[in-house]
């Protein structure tokens, strides 16, 4: 036990410091790393493994929706950025500029992008000509940069990845449904693949996309009850179109402005299944998106035989599963053990003198530290059974959580009682009016998440004034 103890002090308690404890398990698991560029962060190959997983899923469900990759400069002209008001106004604060190139100063500034929508609209405009063109259903995997106040690794840096869908249809209706495809596709990403439910619904006029007519998003919750916003996708209507001339002949031989959509996730997802599913031993991966889904561990590997045993089961499993087989000599079995749970793996297969005799090994769960003796011979069967039972229980396990700690609220006092015992989700009635949102959000720090698709009448009046109130709003402080 003294590996043990020694291991997990190393981490912060989790519900003593939840912040640090995050920031404990990114550089412990060696997922990322602070950088000698303020608010920026180094991604260790660790975590550029579980990002290449979201991509390599998040991609193909993108393209068996007819999706198609593309690549547009980082470099935007401040021309452009200034074409349509309440995208610059939105993005302003965040925006670097470079000046001086090449030992001269530019004749235009040009913005590093903090999003593609002018770039890209403005090629639109050159490439479209009719409606026999529509629609362009494009994505591109790239950077960004946002100038953030407050960085934290993963959730907010201000360099990090992501992937920027920018459609343009024929009509409204074609571009709304893109919108909602797109939302339900991150719905899939974030609980089939990552195992962490989310509430999908339309964000307020507040909280929606600077120049978007409508914002939809699926909002996760954390382990210690904030909301994490994990996917959006927005509807433009004709919002950049029209400012942007994108424009094309129609059915009926007349010039008409594209419908515009646009949507994006990013490697704040990677923060996400830290902040959901981490626990006081480490990182927890769900398996279908972990780097390594089953890693072998020898006991007593100095002893004959148990070397050469391992390695046979190494490669009668590696081909099947994501796998890895621990031959450290430097350290003890249980400094291993404390290493990989620290890392998140979902099973560990540890083998010895004893259960080579027997003709076993054990598999023991990450997410439960459930131990299971199987047979040599029923091995890969037992792995592939577990990894979705794991899935599944990681996600029920949010679910849980996320149900205890979602309330509802008739009025500001049961409100603010509510987010002070117990951090989370609040539902309650609204009367569509900011002021309203304002005062919430300056008496408790919650913001409105989200308008759910699934509304429920809790009230008649709004939770904040007490007039009539038409929607169902779910409110949550944020990271």
């Amino acid at each position: 036990m003294g590996d043990n103890k020694n291991f997990v002090k190393e981490i912060t308690n989790i519900d003593e410091d939840f912040a640090q404890w995050y920031t404990d398990i990114v550089r412990k698991a060696e997922l990322a790393d602070y950088t000698e560029t303020k608010g920026c962060i180094a991604i260790r190959p660790y975590g550029y493994a579980i990002w290449e997983n979201i991509q390599d899923y998040a991609d193909k469900l993108f393209k068996d929706s007819g999706v198609k990759n593309v690549y547009f400069p980082v470099l935007i002209p401040e021309s452009l950025l200034q074409k349509e008001k309440d995208h610059v106004e939105g993005f302003a604060p965040e925006v670097a500029w470079v000046t001086e190139a090449g030992g001269e100063k530019l004749e235009e500034k040009l913005c590093i992008r903090p999003t593609s929508e002018t770039i890209i609209t403005t090629m639109y405009s050159k490439w479209l000509s009719s409606w026999r063109d529509l629609p362009y259903v494009y994505n591109q995997w790239c950077n960004v940069l946002r100038w953030e106040k407050e960085t934290r690794p993963f959730l907010r840096s201000r360099e990090f990845l992501w992937q920027e869908g920018h459609t343009i249809h024929e009509t409204e209706k074609e571009a709304q449904e893109r919108t909602l495809k797109m939302l339900e596709i991150y719905a899939d990403i974030a609980e089939k693949f990552l195992a962490i439910p989310v509430i999908k619904g339309i964000k307020t006029d507040t909280e929606k996309f600077a120049g978007a007519d409508e914002t939809y998003t699926i909002e996760a919750m954390t382990y210690d009850g904030k909301a994490l916003q994990s996917g959006t996708s927005h509807y433009f209507g004709q919002n950049f179109t029209k400012p942007f001339e994108v424009k094309f002949q129609n059915r009926e031989g007349k010039q008409e402005y594209a419908y515009q959509t646009s949507w994006g996730i990013s490697t704040r997802l990677i923060g996400a299944i830290i902040m959901a599913h981490g626990d006081n031993r480490g990182l927890k991966l769900p398996p279908k998106v972990a780097p390594i889904q089953g890693v072998i561990v020898p006991v007593a590997m100095h002893k004959e035989g148990v070397k050469e045993k391992v390695e046979e089961l190494y490669n009668s499993l590696k081909d099947k599963f994501r796998m890895e087989l621990d031959l450290r000599e430097q350290v003890s079995p249980g400094y291993k053990f404390n290493d990989w749970e620290m890392k998140g793996v979902p099973i560990r297969i540890e083998m010895g003198p004893r259960d080579i005799e027997n003709g076993v090994c054990v598999l023991v769960r990450r997410d439960t530290a459930e131990k299971i003796i199987v047979n040599l011979n029923e091995v890969e069967d037992r792995i592939e059974k577990l990894l979705e039972e794991i899935h599944t229980n990681m996600y029920e396990t949010c679910k849980k959580r996320m149900e205890e700690k979602t309330t509802i609220a008739h009025d500001l006092d049961e409100f603010q009682t509510n987010m002070n015992k117990q951090q989370g989700f609040i539902k309650t009635m609204w009367c569509g009016d900011a002021e309203c949102e304002a005062k919430i959000k300056e008496l408790t720090a919650a913001k409105s998440r989200c308008m759910p698709f699934e509304q429920e009448h809790i009230s008649d009046t709004c939770v904040c004034c007490g007039n009539k109130a038409y929607k169902m709003v779910v409110w949550g402080r944020q990271y």
